[in-house]
């Protein structure tokens, strides 16, 4: 509705321009009714604003013909109502207000307007047909943009979906293996793990149906998989330890962002250490950007990025289209000959 009012207001502009130029002219050859040539003006370019979207219709209706000819046609057609239309509506208008005013309006006769009024009335037309062409031009280029970026949306969501359904398979396989290995050593620990399983399971499911949740969620998210590790490993090899602030738990991250890259943490280097290993998840707040960390204490990170490439790509990918270039992913080398997995991302409350 705004537009129309736009609209309105430039119809109403123009008008009144060409009024005051037709004032001046008409003061200046001794005329003795300032209304006059106001009127004439108002009356003609309020025929032109009433015809003007009717002539990009008929424009754009025209288009999907083939032939040049035919749209040539066309528009010879279109001059020729638009003429008497403008020409018809613009002296009815004129005739109503000097009958109004008690004057008398005189003009020459139905062939002496027609042809006077019909040499600027096909300039106007296609003039009018023009600019109409050039706003079918822009708005088909809005729409296509438009399209384009809806369906680029659309294929960014296919690929973070895609990307979720690879994690998932990719901790569930090896979890259900860990459990292979120990059931018939001890029924106790894997109905243990079992039931952990099941927990995640169900949360995860939950989790990607959500698309994101707080760092304090994916946390609770990520303990039964410590639990189904520890029982696999034991206590003695694997130990575990979560400094997240308050802070950064009430933030939102994109969901399963954590899981890949704890089981890298174990599984690349409780599996081949014959010591104890340490896996430490933290995470804070810092200067409007939440920045987590995955350690563990004995792999380097040449051999984590070679061996959990899948895991570090997906989260890159997951990273890149929701956040672009404002979040990144780094894996370096910790003190302790171990490596440091940092997920760097803006900060985003949970509502």
């Amino acid at each position: 509705m705004s537009l129309w009012w736009a609209y309105a207001a430039l119809v109403l502009a123009l008008g009144l321009l060409q009024s005051l130029a037709a004032l001046q002219q008409y003061l200046s050859r001794g005329g003795g009714h300032a209304w006059e040539p106001i009127l004439w003006e108002l009356s003609s370019a309020l025929c032109v604003g009433v015809l003007a979207p009717l002539i990009y219709r008929w424009h754009v209706a025209g288009l999907g013909l083939k032939s040049r000819l035919w749209q040539l046609a066309r528009h010879g057609l279109g001059a020729l109502g638009y003429t008497m239309a403008h020409v018809g509506g613009m002296f009815a208008i004129r005739f109503g207000v000097y009958a109004l005013m008690g004057a008398v309006y005189e003009t020459g006769s139905a062939q002496e307007i027609l042809s006077y009024e019909a040499g600027k009335d096909i300039v106007s037309y296609s003039l009018i047909v023009a600019i109409c062409h050039g706003l079918w031009l822009y708005f088909e280029s809005q729409r296509r943009q438009q399209e384009v970026a809806r369906l680029r949306s659309e294929l960014a969501e296919a690929r973070l979906s895609r990307l979720a359904e690879q994690i998932q398979p990719h901790f569930l396989f090896n979890t259900l293996n860990l459990i292979s290995s120990v059931m018939y050593e001890d029924v106790a620990r894997a109905d243990r793990i079992l039931c952990d399983l099941a927990s995640l399971l169900r949360q995860a499911l939950a989790a990607q149906q959500a698309g994101s949740h707080t760092v304090a969620q994916e946390l609770a998210l990520v303990e039964p998989y410590l639990n189904i590790m520890q029982s696999r490993f034991g206590s003695e090899r694997l130990s575990i330890a979560v400094d997240v602030s308050d802070d950064a738990r009430a933030c939102l991250l994109p969901t399963l962002l954590l899981i890949a890259p704890v089981e890298n943490a174990i599984k690349h280097d409780v599996a081949v250490a014959s010591g104890a290993v340490r896996v430490s998840i933290g995470g804070v707040v810092t200067a409007g950007r939440l920045r987590l960390t995955v350690a563990n204490s004995g792999t380097p990170p040449e051999r984590e990025h070679r061996e959990g490439a899948i895991g570090l790509a997906n989260t890159r990918e997951r990273l890149r289209g929701l956040y672009g270039d404002a979040a990144s992913v780094a894996l370096t080398a910790s003190a302790d000959g171990g490596s440091v997995l940092t997920i760097s991302l803006p900060v985003q409350a949970a509502s």
